[in-house]
């Protein structure tokens, strides 16, 4: 049975995890910083990278002494190298090199995203290649078919904003503060979705990717006109994404061959209207829905540990070499088409 050392820094939550390959988490730490960026509204680099270099230490000693074990114990380090704000991915990167070298255990760079990706095959051991993935957070949108490890095929991005950024930008614009994700979703309970009358961009187009710069603009000029209840707006807004992102899906499915399962991962996908309205679409698909439980959704080092397990599971492995540089970008499918926009980016 393999242990490994998950370690994650890609953005504002500094985490450590160890994590067997037969999938049990034996403990995982994790420090917020929405405190420190609250200010501000959204995330300051500095400041993060700053917070991830004097938390990251004493955590994983703390995670090591949670769990019982040394790092002689753990037969691979597995950090995110990217992509991210590189700040914070280079303190993690960094980290990990300096515990690989000094223990001689091997190092496992893992793509944040493919963290994402994998996570629900944590949580769900019976959940088999290949499956469609709707990867949604605060620095991403995407489609993706996944057929294997290190085997992603992108089917659509964003070209503006990603669903998790419309969302905490809509929040600040309501005045909900920050995290704005969770704020919009609770004051969407107490409001009228049918009330305010918002676009939904890309709806139908021949073209497969997302867009939510438009939905964003739309929620300031309804909160300028002063006629709507922000309760309402937050319903709109979030019905309106889901609409987006419903139609989106149903554009990439029409055009890949049958596959079993419709699996959500990322921080949006801890959003309960959201995954409702997945679920259902996966019903009438004729899909199984597979979501991982909400700790697992935001960032977080277990799913970096459980990326380097499936890894050091495959044949033919070989760790990475200790001169691997942190990535700001690392796109899953780097043979995907480039898309308009922000879109080239992915």
């Amino acid at each position: 049975m393999g242990l490994v050392l998950g370690i994650e820094s890609s953005c504002d939550e500094t985490a450590a995890a160890l994590v067997t390959s037969d999938r049990t988490i034996l403990a995982q730490r994790i420090a917020s910083q929405d405190a420190e960026h609250a200010p501000y509204g959204g995330v300051v680099p500095e400041i993060a990278a700053r917070a991830h270099a004097e938390r990251l230490a004493p955590m994983i000693d703390a995670v090591l002494k949670d769990a019982g074990k040394t790092l002689a114990d753990c037969d691979a380090i597995a950090a995110t190298a990217g992509p991210g704000l590189i700040g914070g991915v280079m303190v993690g990167l960094v980290s990990a090199k300096a515990l690989a070298m000094a223990s001689e255990t091997p190092l496992i760079a893992v793509n944040h995203l493919e963290g994402h990706a994998l996570s629900p095959r944590l949580s769900d051991p019976d959940l088999g290649f290949p499956y469609l993935l709707l990867l949604v957070s605060g620095g991403h949108c995407q489609i993706l078919l996944v057929e294997g490890v290190g085997n992603y095929r992108r089917l659509a991005t964003t070209i503006d904003d990603a669903l998790g950024e419309a969302f905490d930008k809509s929040a600040k614009v309501l005045g909900l503060g920050y995290p704005g994700g969770p704020a919009v979703e609770r004051l969407a309970k107490e409001g009228d979705a049918a009330n305010v009358p918002l676009p939904r961009p890309l709806l139908g187009s021949k073209e497969p990717h997302f867009s939510f710069a438009g939905l964003k603009s739309a929620v300031l000029r309804a909160k300028d006109a002063g006629i709507h209840s922000n309760a309402d707006i937050a319903a709109s807004f979030q019905q309106a994404a889901l609409d987006c992102v419903l139609d989106r899906l149903a554009f990439s499915a029409d055009r890949i061959d049958p596959v079993p399962a419709l699996v959500v991962a990322g921080g949006v996908a801890a959003n309960a209207a959201i995954r409702a309205g997945l679920e259902e679409f996966a019903q009438t698909r004729g899909m199984r829905f597979v979501a991982p439980p909400p700790s697992l959704c935001t960032d977080n080092a277990a799913m970096i540990a459980w990326a380097g397990c499936e890894r050091l599971a495959l044949d033919g492995f070989r760790p990475d070499p200790l001169d691997i540089a942190a990535k700001p970008r690392w796109p899953l499918d780097p043979d995907a088409e480039p898309a308009r926009g922000a879109g080239v980016k992915a």
